[in-house]
Parts: C-alpha cells; structure tokens; sequence
C-alpha cells in the first residue's frame, strides 16, 4: 500500500522520505545523518489557529474547513509532526471548542493555550508561554491556515536553529510581491523584516518576500518575544519584530526560501479553492508516479489520506473521499464515489457505483452501475452488478445479488443487519426485512420480499397470484377512443 504526502517540492510515498537521494553503495546517507541530528534534538510546534476567519462567511472556523478531505489544522498538525514535533502547542481563540478538540483527536497530547485578546502573532506565541518556558532546542512557529506546508521546509527551519541561528524566517519570490513584507538580507543574514508601507522605494524592489512562518531557537526564545513591543499604529506585538531584537542582541537570523504554495495562507473560499487545486495536482502525481494508471487524471479528486495498490486503474471522474484504499489490480470505473470504503483485490466497482462509510469489498468483488453499498461486508467474488441498496449487511463469497434488489435495515428507529450466505442468489427486485438471514446457497425468486430467514440452500417466494383478465387490453383502448366508460378495473 501507498499512502501519499507532500514531501518537499514534489509528492512522493511515504516509503520515499526523506525526500534525498541515497548516497553510493555503502556510504553513510547524509539524509540519515540529518535526521539522527535532528532526533536528538528537542521541539516544540507552536500552531496559531485563534483566527476568527470572518471573510470565510461561515459559522465553522476557518481552520477546520477541508482540504483533501481533511481540516486545514490536521495538514499543519501533521507536517509539524513528520518534521520532528514531538510537542505541540495549539494557540486557540475563545469559544473555539471545536477547534480542540479536533486538535485533541489529531495530536491527544497537544496543549491547548487561550488568546483571549486579539493583540497580534507575538502575543498568541507568548499565550503558549508554559510551553516556550521548557526551553526545547527548536522552537516552530507555525499557522493553522497554511496547509500545503512541506515538513520538510519545516525540517529544514528546524536544521537553520541547530547550525547556530536564533531566528529562522521563512520567505518566498511572489510573481507580484504587492503588499508583503520584504525580507532584507546582507552577507547570508536577515537583516530586517520591512512592511511594504514603511519599506524605502529601493527596498520595495526586493522580490524576496515574509512567509510569515517562524522557527526560533529555545534557548532565546522568551528574551526575544517578551523584548517585543506595541509602538505601533495597530498597537499590537508583531512576532516580525523578533528579527530586529535579534540582532540588537548579537544573535543571528537567517531567511529560509521556500515555493510560495509553501506558505500559501488561506482566508476565503476562493482561497481555499485554489489550494484545493493545488492539492489535487500533488496527489495525482504521487499516484501516477506510484504506478496508478488514470484515464484523465485531470478529472479524479483524491483525499490526502488514499491508499492505492499496485496497479490500479481509475477511470475519469472519480471521487475519492477520506478513508479509502484500494488494493491491487482493482479498477474504479467512471463516475463512481467512495468514501470510508476498503477496495479488495482484483474488485470492480462502477461505474455510477456508490461506497459509504463502511463499506468492505474483498477480492474480485464486482459492484456495478448504480449499487450502493454502506457499512457491510461483501466478501470475495460476491456481485451486485446493477441498481441495488446494500447497508448494514454481510453478502458471503459469491453470492449473487439481482437488480433492484435492497436490504431494508432501518424500520423507522434503528438499523438492522441482513446476513446473506455465500454463493445466495437473490432474484432481481427482492426486498430483504431486516434482520433477516439468507442460508448459504439459498435461493430468493425475483419480487419477492423476505421478511423470514431463509435455511440454507432453500427457495424463498413471496409474491401476489398473478391474475390474467383476457382482451381486457384491448377493450380499454376501444373505450379510450370513443369515450365511452372504462372497463372495470381488474380485481
């Protein structure tokens, strides 16, 4: 199995990380002589997700809004995890319960600190105060609303700090760098941090621009952020001021360059729209690289969390939601939408086939045009080829299951589970009571609605005595064209 992530200026496997080329044959890797370094060093990831998010126009915060089927805070989470994080501290705003405890569900150890005044990114670094004061070696200071975050840039903020720096700030070369921060450099130093509307016309020129993201070294960490003050037009604590104090003190800065989706903020739904896009081109290629063959690739939306098998095959206009992997050799044709759903071996499903939260197809499983399948097993080689409800339910290994065919597991107040046994054929447009249960080898003739097990097997039938009134066809028709009264109704 494959599960993909963002790793450096590309999207590779999880098994290809760190993202380095391995070194000659029996050489020592520098990668792994990084990452030893970096283990041995203590860090904490300050995530800054107090943010109203008003222009987003929506009652949920703006940090758990989804991206690849995940909330914006899980990408970061997640990165500041994979880039040695071992501490997390989540800076909240007031009323925003959900937001931890969604941190709570990803990270069960993460702190949770309160910014209850809105006083700048100084002052929410300084609510995690508690933490900062344990002084580990790195300190990130990272923002709940920059999801296409690479760990790896944070790794390498992470290494800036462990070669000497007090300050390590993120930068990025915008086409158009209007309205951002230029970040000034002299002799491979940061020496200053200008915002656009104080910045000279010479160093409005300057291309190289403020990230906004932070690593700080532990040791200084406190001396710098409590050095930082409000004289200001907004009179807040601005954590950019951290370059300057520096200096002022005889520590060094530095400016790390990253790619601009790096750092790539998100405040509306336009926004989000865009990283959206940006996602999704990530992820396609790290599954096209990993041996996924699609039709048109352009037209699959994946989750961050899809798992994929060796040669799958998607066909275009997919959806895959969270929770998802597909196994080996398996196809998922056209128009199809999965989610929470485990693909087996060799399976077949769609096209225009629906898997829900649940949903466990084992090998060589065909589920087909319009069949919709939530919470149940089918097991190996089972089929549901056309127009069918499959909840709450067991299908054995090469049962059959007819057209039209549903299982009737909700009766108004609770769902009921339908156990079919393997190799049931169950007729086309049969309605299946739960709870109910169908014998191994049973049989449900066509229209029928099974209310009783079935011993395996047997043949159930239940349908209405067909009734055959001759010529009555043809009187109607005769009625219709001369106006006459119709003939009585059948009965």
């Amino acid at each position: 199995m494959l599960a993909f992530i963002a790793c450096g200026e590309r999207v590779k496997t999880l098994a290809l990380l760190p993202c380095r080329p391995r070194g000659p044959r029996g050489a020592v890797n520098p990668a792994t002589l990084e990452s030893n370094r970096m283990r041995q060093r203590t860090c904490l990831a300050i995530v800054l997700a107090a943010g109203e998010g008003t222009r987003m126009r929506s009652a949920l915060p703006k940090v758990l809004h989804p991206l690849g089927g995940r909330p914006l805070l899980e990408h970061v989470l997640t990165a500041a995890k994979l880039a040695g994080g071992a501490e997390i501290a989540v800076v909240v705003g007031p009323d925003h319960a959900a937001v931890a405890e969604t941190t709570h569900r990803i990270v069960p150890d993460a702190q949770i600190f309160e910014q209850r005044e809105r006083r700048g990114t100084a002052h929410a670094v300084l609510a995690a105060k508690p933490a900062i004061a344990h002084k580990p070696d790195d300190i990130l200071v990272v923002f709940a609303d920059t999801p296409l975050l690479h760990q790896e840039t944070l790794a390498r903020m992470r290494a800036a700090i462990a070669d000497g720096a007090a300050v390590a700030v993120l930068g990025f070369t915008p086409a158009d760098p209007t309205g951002y921060g230029r970040l000034v450099t002299r002799g491979g130093e940061l020496i200053a941090i200008v915002e656009e509307r104080d910045a000279t016309a010479e160093e409005r020129k300057i291309g190289f621009c403020n990230g906004g993201l932070m690593a700080l070294a532990g040791e200084h960490a406190l001396g710098l952020l409590e050095r930082i003050g409000n004289a200001n037009a907004k009179s807040e604590y601005y954590l950019t001021d951290a370059v300057a104090i520096a200096r002022d003190m005889g520590l060094k800065a530095i400016a790390i360059e990253t790619g601009e989706d790096d750092v790539r903020g998100i405040n509306t739904k336009a926004q989000l729209a865009e990283a959206e896009a940006v996602l999704q081109e990530r992820l396609r290629a790290a599954a096209l690289e990993a041996g996924v063959t699609m039709i048109a690739p352009h037209t699959v939306f994946l989750s961050a969390d899809t798992k994929f098998g060796k040669d799958v095959t998607i066909e275009p206009n997919v959806v895959f939601g969270p929770g998802v992997t597909v196994e080996d050799n398996a196809v998922i044709r056209s128009f199809s939408h999965l989610e929470g759903a485990h693909v087996g071996k060799g399976a077949r499903v769609g096209p225009y086939a629906r898997l829900r939260p649940g949903a466990e197809l084992g090998a060589d499983v065909h589920i087909g045009n319009f069949v919709e399948v939530k919470a149940a097993q089918i097991e190996a080689g089972a089929k549901a080829n056309h127009l069918a409800y499959i909840g709450d339910a067991r299908v054995g290994a090469g049962a059959n299951i007819g057209a039209g065919t549903i299982t009737c597991n909700f009766d108004g107040n609770a769902k009921h589970h339908t156990d079919i046994g393997a190799g049931a054929f169950i007729g086309s447009n049969s309605s299946l009571v739960a709870p109910v249960k169908i014998g191994d080898g049973a049989y449900v003739g066509s229209g029928s609605v099974v209310t009783k097990d079935v011993p395996a097997d047997a043949l159930a039938v239940e349908r209405g005595a067909q009734t055959i009134k001759e010529g009555w066809a043809k009187r109607l028709r005769q009625v219709k064209g001369t106006g006459k009264k119709k003939p009585a109704k059948p009965g």
